[in-house]
């Protein structure tokens, strides 16, 4: 038996053991043959690792499914120049970070906010910053990488609230320094792919906390340092490490934890492209409503929703269509047209949205 990182999963793998939340809620059985689905429910539910069958050998890998949307992206020239800044940035970023947490350096957020806003805002006009984020590819560096999507999705994700511009950096902040604890864990542990201790588990769960310690030493607002420690507590006290509940939870705390699932759950992975935005919505409907801050998850479900209005999209059933009309009680289920047929998924169970044409 191996413990493996959520991350390093691959579909076909079988779970060694039952796997339960923290609130110790079965989430997937024992003996189980892992899919996407389940992969993502793991990352939604934040288990950064499972114990896999040894016995299941070398899994072959699935061939690259990447919808013409995602093609279509990653061809284009703004595509193009987002990826090369990107990775320069995160070269960038994980120095000035390294040493603020082995060197006591000074944290010049200044510099970290001016760089992703040049990733946000690049001469020649704006990015959609999430069909950026949902077609880069998996980063060694995972640490970095999703620190600097999640300050990016927080940015938009602000606008969509209707914060100020000063409130916008400054949940852009909290989303870039949200992880900063992980560098505190030992780097055996956070890149171990297999044979994880339980102790060691329960080492990772200490980065809310070990990142909150690190920020206490600076002149930040105090909402950065809170969306730090709190970003994995949920409004139905069923987070950590605190367990607060709702009216606990720093404003900003519940921004970076909606964004911080997201691109968790819509990041491309090596066994896959990034997953269909209202395959996620559609995760987030059926399980974390009540996790979150109702009024921000529904602004940040519905925008998302609204950005691909009139999009094509492809059925699980092989037809193709467009979309039409957003139905606001079930926002992974719109009314498509596919040809002159209407379809409306909110009554349809069996169909759903699984790629963007």
């Amino acid at each position: 038996m191996s413990r493996v990182n959520t991350d390093k999963l691959s579909p076909g793998m079988v779970l060694e053991t039952d796997v339960y939340n923290y609130n110790d809620q079965l989430i997937l059985p024992e003996g189980l043959v892992l899919n996407e689905k389940a992969i993502e429910k793991l990352a939604y539910y934040a288990v950064t690792s499972v114990r896999i069958k040894d016995e299941v050998g070398s899994i072959p890998q699935p061939e690259d499914t990447e919808s013409p949307y995602s093609a279509r992206v990653k061809a284009s020239p703004e595509f193009k120049k987002f990826k090369e800044d990107f990775e320069t940035t995160i070269g960038e970023m994980s120095r000035m970070i390294s040493d603020v947490v082995v060197k006591n350096a000074p944290l010049e957020t200044d510099k970290l906010l001016e760089d992703a806003f040049n990733l946000l805002h690049p001469p020649g006009g704006d990015v959609n910053i999430f069909d950026m984020v949902h077609n880069m590819r998996h980063y060694d560096d995972i640490t970095f990488a999703h620190s600097l999507n999640v300050g990016l999705i927080c940015n938009v994700f602000a606008g969509w609230l209707g914060l100020s511009e000063e409130e916008q950096k400054l949940a852009t902040e909290c989303g870039i320094l949200h992880d900063i604890g992980k560098l505190k864990i030992p780097e055996s542990i956070i890149k171990k792919p297999k044979k994880l201790t339980d102790a060691e588990y329960e080492v990772i769960k200490t980065h809310p906390s070990e990142g909150y310690k690190i920020l206490q030493r600076y002149d930040l607002n105090e909402h950065v340092k809170r969306a730090c420690l709190m970003h994995h507590e949920r409004c139905d006290g069923k987070g950590y490490p605190l367990g607060l509940t709702a009216d606990q939870i720093d404003s900003y705390a519940k921004i970076v934890a909606i964004a911080d699932v997201y691109e968790a759950m819509t990041a491309a992975r090596n066994y896959r492209g990034s997953l269909c935005p209202f395959v996620v919505i559609e995760a987030f409907e059926e399980e974390g409503l009540q996790k979150y801050d109702t009024h921000m998850i529904m602004t940040f479900l519905e925008n998302i929703v609204n950005t691909y209005m009139l999009n094509r999209v492809g059925l699980n059933n092989g037809k193709e269509g467009d979309i039409i009309f957003i139905n606001k009680q079930r926002l992974s289920r719109p009314t498509v047209k596919c040809g002159n047929e209407y379809i409306d998924l909110s009554k349809e169970k069996e169909l759903k949205i699984d790629k963007l044409l």
